[in-house]
């Protein structure tokens, strides 16, 4: 008997160890957790998007953790103490909310579902007064219209948010304005200040971002009229150059294309180069030592005035040696674009003596032109002809019909003001400097 109860006593144990072992199986078996999606959701929807984004990210960070793993059977069957935790958690990160209720749903996918109450009164209007810092009117206007909507980002993040809620959410709002101004003003950085009221008032202040322009070197040209006609305007150009002192290099760079625009369009309005229909192209060298150049000619008229002077050449004549320094005003009206009417004035000051001459010129291609001209005084019929071969290299042939002589010149073009020419003709060759004024 004793034997008997032994064996009893030994297949109850056994049998005990077996519904525990099948309920611990229970319990670590089966599909388990393996995402879980929160939603977050207030009283009245007073729940800014942006807000609603970080707090679901906060309660699927904390649920994640306590649930993703576990047994979907274990998740039910702990759901209560779960839920608890969460909404304790939750809670004490919060301001401005409190947490009404948190729901699970216990799914490989699980879903924590949290109810938030509102305090008090909450932001229902927004309004964003913009300031950019040390830019010039052009300058900052081209900043506004990159940053158009960004007033957007503010109502998003605090349009129904509870005022006491406004410190919680700088955190969001920095991270979403610097997304903002990524895409939009990279160049720029943001601060900005809230006065958290029912009708809420945001500041926001732009500075500019190193580098920035430092200084701004300024050229003024025109092949169709005498540059120092354009000094009567180069303080106004200087001027719209030094609104790009302390603007970020990138920001110019970007902007490159309207900023020309704009300071060619300005200079066109003047009434003098209107007179005379004149045309300014800009260009820049975007750095931090930016150069701008500026372009300006009319496609009417043709001013010029050179001067050169000889060297090596051998006078034949007395004519000869009063040319060797000679100053010439080229005054021409275009028929069309290709045809020109022109009248020269020569003086030579060593003779204290005047010369004239009138001319047709003709574009026979894109890089060569034909001409025929008289000379007055001197009663001799000039034909001419020359080819640019080069932006800076142009060939170029005179005969003379009065000495029956031929003059061939290949000039490059130093700079926009000064010129070298290698000149050979029927009895010699030479040299000749040529100043461009």
């Amino acid at each position: 008997m004793p034997g008997c109860m032994r064996y009893v006593a030994a297949m109850v144990m056994l049998l005990c160890c077996l519904l525990v072992d099948s309920r611990m199986a229970m319990a670590t078996s089966g599909p388990r957790v393996e995402q879980v999606a929160a939603h977050v959701a207030a009283e009245g929807g007073a729940l800014p998007p942006l807000v609603q984004e970080r707090m679901e990210q906060s309660v699927g960070a904390i649920a994640g953790q306590l649930l993703e793993g576990k047994t979907v059977a274990g998740v039910a069957a702990g759901r209560q103490q779960d839920e608890q935790l969460i909404q304790e958690v939750f809670d004490k990160v919060l301001v401005g909310y409190t947490v009404r209720r948190v729901h699970i749903e216990p799914e490989v996918k699980a879903k924590v579902m949290v109810e938030l109450l509102p305090w008090a009164e909450t932001i229902q209007q927004v309004q964003v007064e913009t300031q950019i810092e040390g830019m010039s009117p052009r300058i900052e206007k081209l900043a506004r219209q990159d940053i158009a909507g960004v007033e957007k980002v503010f109502q998003a993040a605090l349009t129904g948010l509870p005022t006491a809620a406004s410190d919680w959410t700088n955190g969001v709002l920095k991270h979403h304005l610097n997304a903002y101004l990524a895409d939009h003003l990279p160049e720029f950085r943001a601060d900005f200040e809230l006065d958290p009221e029912k009708a809420a008032k945001v500041k926001l202040v732009l500075y500019p971002r190193l580098p920035v322009v430092r200084t701004v070197d300024l050229s003024m040209r025109s092949d169709t009229v005498p540059n120092f006609t354009l000094l009567n305007h180069r303080r106004l150009v200087q001027e719209m150059a030094d609104e790009l002192v302390g603007v970020p290099v990138a920001f110019v760079a970007r902007h490159q294309q309207e900023l020309a625009r704009q300071f060619a369009q300005d200079l066109d309005c003047q009434p003098d180069f209107q007179a005379v229909h004149m045309k300014t192209q800009m260009t820049m060298t975007v750095a931090e030592q930016l150069q701008l150049m500026s372009r300006s000619d009319t496609s009417r008229y043709r001013l010029r005035l050179s001067g050169w002077m000889d060297v090596g050449r051998k006078t034949l004549n007395s004519k000869d040696a009063d040319e060797n320094l000679l100053f010439r005003l080229h005054a021409g009206s275009m028929l069309s674009q290709q045809d020109e009417l022109f009248l020269l004035v020569d003086f030579a000051p060593q003779a204290v003596r005047w010369g004239w001459a009138a001319g047709y010129d003709r574009k026979l291609g894109p890089y060569t032109h034909g001409q025929v001209r008289y000379d007055f005084p001197a009663g001799n019929l000039v034909f001419a002809a020359a080819q640019q071969l080069a932006p800076r290299w142009l060939l170029r042939y005179e005969y003379r019909r009065a000495d029956e002589n031929g003059e061939v010149a290949v000039r490059y073009k130093l700079h926009d003001f000064l010129s070298l020419e290698y000149l050979l003709d029927c009895h010699q060759n030479w040299l000749r400097f040529i100043g461009n004024f």
